[in-house]
């Protein structure tokens, strides 16, 4: 199956984050033949900048989307959105990818499924 997350809530101060990448990783963890694509939009961009420094005990984004790469899975970010927060291509965590409208379209087009948080 191919799955499409759409996030759009900023990484910390809601859980929205935080339950789709939950989410993003079982699905990657359950079946060999699934493709997760995760698309970062509006705050949530933010989710995948380097270096993140995270209280003791409290989740790091930037370490559940490292887990969705491993697992073969794409993470990719809105170029305009990452514009309109000042975020550059070198702030953001390895392996994930500056994107546009026109890839989340074709993204949502190949998609089986499709989840916004």
């Amino acid at each position: 199956m191919n799955v499409l997350l759409i996030i759009n809530d900023p990484p910390y101060g809601t859980e929205r984050c935080y339950n789709a990448l939950r989410l993003a990783g079982a699905l990657l963890k359950r079946s060999p033949e699934n493709t997760v694509t995760v698309f970062l939009m509006a705050d949530a961009v933010i989710a995948a900048r380097r270096g993140q420094k995270v209280p003791e005990g409290y989740y790091s984004l930037e370490r559940m989307l490292g887990r969705v790469l491993a697992g073969k899975g794409s993470v990719l970010l809105c170029g305009t959105c990452m514009d309109a927060r000042g975020m550059t291509t070198e702030e953001m965590v390895a392996g994930a990818a500056r994107s546009t409208m026109d890839e989340l379209a074709a993204a949502t087009e190949a998609a089986d499924k499709v989840l916004v948080f």
